[in-house]
């Protein structure tokens, strides 16, 4: 599911307008987005959360030649799915 289907099924559930949907769908990512960058944890009962964890650095290797690499450490988003998620999944 691409932005723009998302958007359709949410205006179709909420009875919303595209336009109004689309509007939420951004507001709610550039609201997570910011909690993230500071460093709080977003977490939607029994949908999940997200947060934000460092990886260290390490040492990969270059597929194409074997060669050793260094890969940096940096900050990325992980989500933890819910109970109520997880079990529709399942």
């Amino acid at each position: 599911m691409n932005k723009a289907e998302l958007i359709d099924a949410i205006a179709a559930d909420a009875g919303l307008s595209k336009a109004d949907a689309k509007r939420a769908l951004d507001g709610f990512i550039a609201a997570t987005t910011k909690a993230l960058k500071k460093g709080d944890r977003v977490a939607l009962v029994g949908f999940g959360s997200w947060s934000v964890t460092k990886r260290g650095a390490r040492t990969g290797r270059n597929p194409q030649t074997g060669k050793e690499i260094k890969i940096p450490a940096k900050k990325v988003v992980k989500f933890k799915a819910g109970a109520e998620l997880a079990g529709v999944i399942k």
